[in-house]
């Protein structure tokens, strides 16, 4: 019998196959089309439809837009102009855009509260962006002070001790953190309280006298629009997280009281709904109060607004620490770190990237709730359309108003989502 392995043929290639394009399947958009629209009897299904309901907004919508009115003074020269063909009326925002975004405040100081919304800009970048030199968080810092003084004018000294006030509760809590964590936050709450009751008021009008720099100054019922959406939401915002997050570390305290304090707080705010408390704020507030007492309105209701969001944003941070595993606590105390290092610099940070998308859901729903304040009398961009549809001129108008609104209220929100993204991408360190 032949041996038929040992009769084995070699090959060799003497030349290279050329290479050939993939098939038009597997490539561009026909690719992306069968993966994303058509994969699948159900996405077909869903494509289908949804073609046919943008078909029919851009056959109902497009004739609306495209016969829009921008050149009108009323409704009724609107209907004019457009002869009985549907059309939209956008001479109301080109007739009331101011009114919209500034509220009553006055025309000649327009400019202030435009310019405390690009310093505000400007104050968030160091926070939002590592890219931003740090230099800048003294701006940041500042930021509140002169925001206020730009917006409220009179006075430029009581902003600064305002100010001045968060400085020396900074201070006392430096110097008596070395003796006790707890006594150094309790006082470094109650020093800034006692400085702006007692010091504030008479050594700003002292300074007043010495040196007057000051602005023209405008009554909070005059602010509204979108002016007071953003002053109410953004200070909610900056001073929620904070807030929350020592809620949060409260109700996970060792410490009964402070344990028992907390967790009733949270738990009263988040069973109660938002315009309670604002009507609280509004109303029943000014019951407690000394006789004569001035408390501003779109203070109490900041302060109000903000315990809201502290509650919920106490529990999307605890939600945060339970996701942690048990060996970070397990670690932090291997390296013999005390409560408050430990923290800082290993259980904090994991927490809030773990609760990002709670924390700017929060943000946003925030934000979408400063229009609650039309209840309490403070004109936010419903009540401000409310009030130009009375106006004789654009009585009937509505779609056009809601909808510029909804296109603000958008684009911030959007932007809030956005970034989000960018930052949980940016904090990514897995590889899934």
């Amino acid at each position: 019998m032949s041996d038929t392995h040992s009769e084995t043929i070699p090959y060799v290639r003497e030349t290279m196959l050329a290479q050939k394009a993939p098939p038009s399947s597997q490539v561009g958009p026909v690719r992306w089309l069968h993966e994303n629209l058509f994969s699948s009897p159900l996405n077909i299904g869903l494509t289908l439809l949804g073609v046919f309901v943008v078909y029919f907004l851009v056959l109902h919508l497009g004739p609306w837009f495209m016969n829009s009115i921008w050149n009108a003074n009323s409704l009724t020269e609107c209907r004019e102009i457009l002869a009985g063909a549907s059309g939209a009326c956008w001479g109301v925002i080109k007739d009331r855009w101011h009114q919209l975004i500034y509220g009553f405040y006055p025309p000649e100081a327009y400019w202030r509260a435009t310019l405390a919304f690009v310093l505000m800009l400007v104050a968030f970048a160091p926070i939002l962006f590592a890219a931003v030199p740090r230099k800048m968080l003294w701006f940041s810092a500042i930021f509140p002070g002169l925001a206020f003084w730009l917006i409220w004018g009179g006075s430029i000294w009581h902003a600064v001790f305002a100010m001045l006030g968060l400085v020396i509760g900074y201070g006392v809590f430096m110097v008596l953190q070395r003796v006790s964590a707890l006594i150094a936050a309790i006082a470094a709450v109650v020093a800034p309280v006692l400085w702006w009751l007692f010091l504030t008021g008479p050594m700003a009008e002292f300074m007043a006298k010495l040196a007057p720099i000051w602005l023209m100054p405008v009554k909070s019922d005059e602010l509204g629009g979108f002016m007071i959406s953003i002053i109410i939401g953004v200070t909610g915002i900056a001073l929620s997280l904070p807030i929350g997050v020592l809620l949060a570390l409260g109700r996970q305290s060792d410490m009964p009281l402070v344990k028992w304090i907390c967790v009733g707080f949270i738990e009263f705010i988040r069973g109660v709904p938002l315009i309670t408390l604002l009507f609280t704020a509004s109303l029943l507030l000014n019951y407690f109060l000394p006789p004569g007492t001035n408390f501003d309105i779109v203070l109490r209701v900041i302060i109000m607004v903000t315990l809201f969001a502290a509650a919920y944003m106490a529990e999307v941070v605890r939600g945060g620490f339970a996701a942690l595993p048990r060996g970070q606590y397990e670690a932090a105390d291997a390296l013999g770190l005390d409560y408050w290092k430990s923290q800082r610099l290993i259980l904090l940070p994991q927490a809030l990237k773990i609760s990002i998308p709670g924390i700017v859901n929060t943000f946003i729903g925030l934000f979408k709730d400063t229009t609650l304040v039309v209840f309490i009398g403070i004109l936010d961009p419903i009540g401000l359309s409310n009030a130009i549809r009375a106006d004789s001129n654009w009585n009937g108008i509505v779609w056009e108003l809601y909808g510029f609104i909804a296109l603000c209220f958008f684009i911030f929100c959007f932007g809030m989502s956005r970034y989000s993204q960018y930052l949980e991408g940016k904090l990514k360190t897995d590889h899934r």
